[in-house]
């Protein structure tokens, strides 16, 4: 998908600057095997509204997204499997442990100056309180960055976030989720559903009032 190769490259060159060089391939590793659902969804959420996905700021805010679920996700992944148990291959997951870090920090920076800097901050607090430990590993990570794609997205054109947003969100994990009911370590994440597109563009009908009058005077994305 197209969408996906310009999330991949716009997550990429978010980091391009991150040093020393082993842990910025290892991030680069990470984004290259890595499903670009969210950032994505980022993209088709901003086309919905104003019918593109090439704009510098639709970009830029689904790397900020696509980011910071792969930096939660790796925490999440790490506080399961307590990696660093093992000497072995205590250096890698030291190096992990810091990327997760970075990753999460970069792409609060990316949203920092933009509509959905506060859903960024509610989603990671809502990882902090259920996505630690093992008991509360759900869908809850997924759901909530896919609202925080969405919110990106729509707002980026110059949309209001769509009140039933959460809503779509919470059905999208549930669909491209694969895994248990409860799954452990990184669940899988498939491609949006078909229908997606179509999807979002209902979402945004009614959250498009005033597009052309706010889009000149909009935040001015990093």
């Amino acid at each position: 998908m197209e969408e996906a190769v310009r999330a991949r490259g716009a997550a990429r060159e978010a980091v391009r600057d991150i040093t020393p060089e082993h842990l910025r391939d290892y991030i680069d590793g990470l984004l290259e095997s890595s499903a670009m659902t969210p950032g994505v969804l980022t993209l088709l959420s901003a086309r919905a509204v104003d019918g593109a996905t090439g704009a510098t700021g639709a970009r830029n805010r689904a790397a900020g997204v696509q980011l910071i679920y792969e930096g939660l996700r790796l925490t999440r992944s790490l506080a399961v499997d307590e990696p660093w148990e093992e000497t072995s291959t205590e250096t890698e997951s030291n190096v992990a442990i810091l990327a997760a870090t970075v990753m999460v920090s970069r792409g609060f920076y990316v949203l920092a100056r933009t509509e959905a800097a506060d859903k960024a901050v509610e989603t990671v607090q809502s990882f902090g309180r259920d996505q630690t430990t093992p008991d509360g590993l759900d869908r809850s990570l997924e759901a909530d960055v896919f609202e925080l794609a969405i919110v990106a997205g729509t707002t980026v054109a110059g949309a209001d976030a769509p009140s039933k947003a959460s809503e779509y969100a919470s059905e999208l994990a549930d669909s491209v989720v694969d895994g248990d009911e409860t799954p452990v370590d990184a669940p899988e994440i498939g491609a949006l559903p078909d229908d997606a597109e179509d999807a979002l563009s209902k979402l945004s009908r009614n959250a498009t009032v005033g597009v052309d009058e706010r889009r000149s005077s909009s935040v001015t994305d990093p």
